[in-house]
């Protein structure tokens, strides 16, 4: 393995895991950055949003929703677990993965799925061009997804 290819996996990680903290966090700007500017959030079955401003639009219903209330009116817990991430082909100029992810609540498993995703490189960073969510499951009381 080449260095640019180590750093090219790393760079890629790194996307990934700011993905997921962001959206876990409410900040939807940052979860939208991942992106490239005209880069394709599709949700199966849930519609495909092109460039940062529809994906960021889309996003914020779901951040709306949340989980379950937290203290004193303050929003519950969300996180995203993604594991068994598998690079499918990386090169110079684009990278192709996936992986699974499950997402937690304060009650518990909220929903669970996959993700395929197609990276290139901007600048220093590993960016989104693609990325198709499938929701392979969902709690009967998902707060996520209606």
């Amino acid at each position: 393995m080449q260095t640019w290819e180590l750093v090219a996996r790393e760079r890629v990680r790194d996307t990934l895991a700011a993905y997921t903290h962001a959206g876990d966090r409410g900040r939807i700007g940052e979860l939208a950055a991942t992106f490239t500017e005209d880069g394709v959030l599709e949700i199966r079955g849930g519609g495909t949003h092109l460039g940062r401003d529809a994906i960021a639009e889309m996003l914020s219903d779901a951040v709306e929703r949340g989980s379950a209330p937290g203290h004193q009116g303050r929003p519950g817990v969300i996180r995203h677990f993604v594991a068994n991430l598998r690079f499918e082909e990386i090169t110079p100029h684009r990278a192709r993965t996936s992986a699974y992810f499950l997402a937690m609540n304060a009650h518990g498993p909220d929903h669970w799925g996959r993700y395929r995703d197609t990276l290139v490189p901007v600048g220093d960073r590993w960016l989104f061009e693609r990325r198709l969510v499938g929701v392979d499951g969902r709690a009967p009381d998902s707060v996520m997804i209606p």
